[in-house]
């Protein structure tokens, strides 16, 4: 992105959610508008899922009812993210050009009749969807009600059809410059793969045994490419008459699909879609470290641009969420940097696939249990507003990068059960568990002023990236590497030698085998650490399970050893000799983790910022600026100790020395003045 990122107008912690006024007919537009101010309700979405209504035929552009919309909004002073509508092409485009229809990785197009239908490199289906963003956006530029574009919805389309593999074919010479010099970078001597000419190389549809990891690995960052490209063109059309509004799109979390940080600097405002499961009691963790994910994209704070407020309709079995753990999960994400809390959506729809999905004016009315929470949540929002806008950074970074993940889950590795976000969550919420705030980065990053960098599986590692970490490290920086890490290069081409290629001398271990334990990752696993005897430092004992490997120590510090089965007595976790660069080579139980993580933190000077002295278990703490989110997730109240005396800003009670948490509940604290 050209120039700095263009910023939302102030206005406090943003609240509202999607508003889709073509379901409803306009005596139900104006209830909406009532009710939303009954809510405090500040902002909406608007328009991503009307292009058929806009649009009911090729150039025909009816805007009459929108006028009407967004004239009702602005009148009862509620903010507009007027979206695109291109994430949900008509009937009548596929009927004028099937090939807009996108094609799975068996090569059979599929049909209209859902959403997300549409080819990203078709060429028609990019005209269509200039014509109608450029039409809203000229339309609508002017409207006082509009503050913000909001582009598409969810980009995640994958397309493997010969339109893609021309595109393919394209962004891979841009890449490489030539086959040959693809050839070598692949690798594709293996099985015969080797191309004579770029019209050879193909999307890696399906084949009868395991597709070459290179090739692979190139098709998802060239999808990832063709979404960001769609993004871009839509921005730039409405750039074409709007200069000053900020445009985004809402990205999806860890989304495997796209490459978010590549993504980043394209949006002026980071947005998001957070959909935690009720049912799964490892969903507050998940949900702070997505939240991080996004504040850390961001540089500062972002938005949270749907969540549900009860139940979703897309799960097998769908728990809904309680008012308190809807609001826990609100504040949580303005604990994390979110500067406001908009839901999927305003009204339940009584028609569609989502008819059962939550909304904030459930299919029962306003006069519900749920809406009288959703309206509790608005007042909250109000009373939080000096939280807006307030930003620091952390003192640890967790490294993650998309195309290291995409490389360390292709098939043929050395197990299945070693995946990326599990070694993620695992590495995290030692930290989530104590309060100390995290931040989620990328190698390429800069890492200077972290006290602490984590890299729990970093399986991937350009050179250049390998060479900005080397530089963290001897410039005083601590870095902790987890097992598989520095595997590949950036073509996802194994490094010969001792592993971590990049690190062993500095490291002072060098590692000859990856050793999956018996068991495929089960309890029966599992085998015995225990501490080395000369180590300074004493992790205690434990078990590790699914992965071990065979290390080597040269002149580093052995501080764990295994105890049991075949890598009995060899090196588990190394550390350098100046204590600034570690490397795990196994998964540990959870205890032994902490315990290790916690200590590296502690000696690295890493303390909890927040006034809580001492985190309960089951009770989760966050601090934002001044303010400090208290997260009870028992059910049963806890007591919560505090250094200093702190106010409750949403009842406005003043604790001393121990402050009362609900069931459940949630309390926001700012230490008083002495």
């Amino acid at each position: 992105m050209t120039g700095a990122r263009r910023a939302l107008p102030a206005r406090g912690l943003r609240y509202g959610g999607d508003y889709n006024p073509e379901q409803w007919d306009r005596a139900t537009w104006r209830e909406d508008v009532a009710a939303m101010r009954a809510a405090g309700v500040t902002t909406v979405t608007v328009g991503v899922f009307s292009w058929a209504l806009l649009e009911p035929e090729p150039d025909r552009v009816e805007t009459a009812w929108l006028d009407e919309v967004l004239d009702l909004l602005h009148g009862a002073g509620i903010e507009v993210d007027l979206a695109t509508p291109t994430a949900s092409p008509p009937p009548w485009l596929a009927r004028l050009d099937p090939e807009t229809l996108p094609v799975d990785a068996s090569g059979h197009r599929l049909h209209h009749g859902s959403r997300t239908h549409f080819c990203p490199s078709s060429p028609t289906y990019r005209e269509r969807a200039l014509a109608i963003t450029r039409a809203v956006a000229r339309r609508w530029a002017a409207h006082p009600a509009v503050v913000m574009w909001h582009v598409s919805n969810e980009l995640g389309t994958t397309c493997w059809c010969p339109r893609c593999g021309e595109a393919f074919r394209g962004w891979l010479r841009a890449r490489y410059g030539s086959v040959e010099a693809l050839d070598a970078a692949w690798g594709t001597a293996v099985w015969s793969q080797r191309y004579a000419r770029w019209e050879e190389v193909a999307p890696p549809l399906r084949a009868p045994y395991l597709l070459h990891p290179a090739h692979t690995l190139d098709y998802r960052r060239f999808a990832s490419d063709a979404l960001l490209a769609l993004y871009r063109a839509e921005r730039d059309a409405i750039r074409e008459v709007d200069a000053v509004r900020p445009v985004t799109t809402n990205l999806m979390g860890f989304f495997g699909g796209a490459d978010y940080r590549s993504w980043a600097g394209d949006l002026d405002v980071i947005s998001d879609d957070s959909y935690p499961d009720p049912a799964d009691p490892g969903s507050p963790v998940r949900a702070a470290l997505t939240h991080d994910l996004m504040r850390s994209l961001a540089d500062g704070p972002w938005l949270l641009m749907e969540q549900a407020v009860g139940a979703v309709s897309w799960r097998p079995h769908n728990v809904p969420k309680t008012t308190a753990v809807m609001r826990q999960d609100a504040l949580r994400a303005v604990a994390h940097g979110a500067d406001g809390v908009l839901s999927f959506q305003w009204r339940a729809s009584p028609a569609g696939p989502e008819r059962f999905h939550s909304a904030m004016v459930p299919h029962a009315g306003t006069g519900t249990r749920l809406h009288r929470a959703v309206q509790q949540l608005g007042r909250d929002l109000a009373a939080l507003a000096d939280v807006a806008g307030t930003h620091e950074r952390a003192e640890v970074a967790l490294l993650h990068d998309w195309p290291s993940r995409w490389a360390a889950e292709e098939p043929a590795t050395p197990s299945e059960h070693l995946r990326v976000l599990p070694q993620l969550e695992a590495w995290y919420r030692p930290f989530w568990e104590t309060g100390v705030g995290v931040d989620v980065r990328h190698p390429g990053d800069d890492l200077e002023g972290y006290r602490l960098v984590l890299a729990p599986q970093l399986y991937l590692l350009t050179d250049d990236d390998a060479a900005r970490l080397r530089r963290y490290v001897t410039d005083g920086g601590c870095l902790a590497l987890g097992p598989f890490s520095a595997v590949a290069d950036g073509n996802a081409r194994v490094r010969t030698g001792p592993f971590p290629a990049p690190f062993t001398d500095l490291l002072g271990a060098e590692g000859e085998e990856w050793w999956p334990l018996p068991g495929g990752g089960g309890d029966d696993d599992t085998v015995g650490l225990v501490p080395d005897p000369a180590s300074p430092e004493d992790v205690g004992s434990g078990t590790a399970r699914t992965w071990a490997e065979v290390l080597r120590p040269t002149h580093g510090v052995v501080v764990a050893r295994f105890d049991g089965g075949d890598v009995d007595g060899l090196p588990a976790l190394v550390r350098s000799r100046d204590d600034r660069l570690h490397y795990l080579a196994t998964i540990p139980d959870d205890v032994l983790l902490r315990r290790w993580l916690l200590g590296l933190a502690e000696r690295r000077g890493v303390a909890p910022r927040h006034p809580v002295a001492a985190v309960p278990a089951g009770v989760e703490v966050a601090r934002r600026g001044p303010v400090t989110f208290v997260l009870n997730h028992r059910r049963t109240a806890v007591e919560v100790p505090v250094r200093t005396p702190c106010l409750d800003l949403l009842d406005g009670v003043e604790h001393q020395a121990r402050v009362p948490v609900p069931p459940g509940g949630t309390v926001v604290l700012r230490e008083a003045l002495t």
